[in-house]
């Protein structure tokens, strides 16, 4: 059997897996303030599950994996998971996205997985009060000791910031600021219509134009150059240890060299973000599927990858209404 390759010619070797839709906060952009209707346990796909597709992935040329949620450490067990995953020689990165309010008694083990290499570090304000009102939880302590401790480790951290108008866009060089003494990336992201509701009503469009506008208001910076496949433009400010980038996800310039696809929790493939789903693989493995039946199904699935976003969203059965809990953040 041949690779992954969509009939753009994209070679797929990424894959995000969502490893529950459970989350311990409620992000404004991402839920309503009552959380979501999280689904039974049992219509989850199983660590089991999981690790399956994973491996056949890997043996059709996918190298790289990302963990999300929901909130992945809220998952009991995900631990034993992550060493589970990291016996997958075929498998060359594992890396997790996070909210940190639970990841601080992990990072020593975390460290001594050679295959974790890179944590995503949700983070959206520096002001506690204005964290507490994103998240509708009083946790940002534990957020900002674990943003800390990881920064210390030997793990490539990022940042995650997703920009909301009104809001947090007077913080954006106070991100960027960290980056000159820190190591580290800090990853500026386009608000998405993903929050369980729909997309809300803002005031001001903080797009990918307005963001790098803002930087450069304060700071001289250099386009850096970054892989083909790259989510983000990034940038560094001259002198600086880290640097920046801005992840244009709803102007979707980014999507002529995408290489990934999504399984959320339950089984759902997506070959888009923006798509709803085109397959449950859950029930699909339930049934009695072989790996080779679903060596079959992955190469015939990334054959039907829409060009773009834009395509993927037209092609919806219904309106983007999901929560990214529910998609796999």
């Amino acid at each position: 059997m041949h690779g992954l390759i969509d009939s753009f010619g994209r070679q797929i070797n990424y894959v995000r897996l969502a490893v529950t839709d459970r989350c311990n906060l409620r992000c404004q952009y991402c839920m309503p303030a009552k959380g979501i209707d999280i689904v039974p346990r049992k219509e989850l796909l199983s660590y089991k599950e999981m690790y399956r597709i994973v491996r056949v992935l890997t043996e059709l040329g996918v190298t790289k994996v990302r963990l999300t949620g929901g909130e992945p450490f809220a998952r009991r067990d995900f631990m034993n998971f992550l060493e589970m995953l990291s016996y997958n020689d075929l498998l060359e990165d594992i890396n997790i996205t996070t909210n940190g309010a639970l990841v601080s008694k992990h990072i020593k083990t975390l460290e001594s997985l050679e295959k974790v290499k890179n944590i995503n570090l949700s983070i959206d304000s520096l002001h506690p009060d204005k964290f507490t009102k994103i998240t509708r939880r009083d946790v940002f302590s534990e957020v900002y000791e674990a943003f800390e401790l990881l920064e210390k480790s030997s793990l490539n951290l990022k940042l995650n910031v997703v920009v909301q108008s009104n809001f947090n866009t007077n913080e954006i060089n106070d991100f960027v600021r960290l980056t000159k003494e820190k190591d580290i990336a800090v990853r500026f992201i386009e608000e998405m219509p993903f929050n369980g509701k729909g997309q809300r009503d803002i005031q001001e469009n903080w797009n990918f134009k307005r963001i790098l506008h803002e930087i450069q208001s304060e700071y001289d910076i250099t386009e850096l150059i970054s892989e083909k496949s790259s989510t983000s433009r990034n940038y560094q400010v001259d002198g600086f240890k880290g640097n920046i980038g801005i992840i244009p996800a709803f102007t979707r310039t980014i999507c002529n060299d995408c290489n990934r696809i999504r399984v959320t929790a339950t089984g759902t493939f997506k070959n888009c973000l923006f798509d709803d789903g085109v397959f449950n693989l859950r029930d699909f493995i339930r049934d009695g599927a072989s790996n080779d039946d679903l060596k079959e199904l992955f190469l015939k699935l990334v054959k039907e990858k829409p060009e773009n976003g834009f395509i993927a969203e037209a092609n919806r059965k219904g309106n983007v209404s999901e929560s990214m809990s529910t998609i796999g953040g």
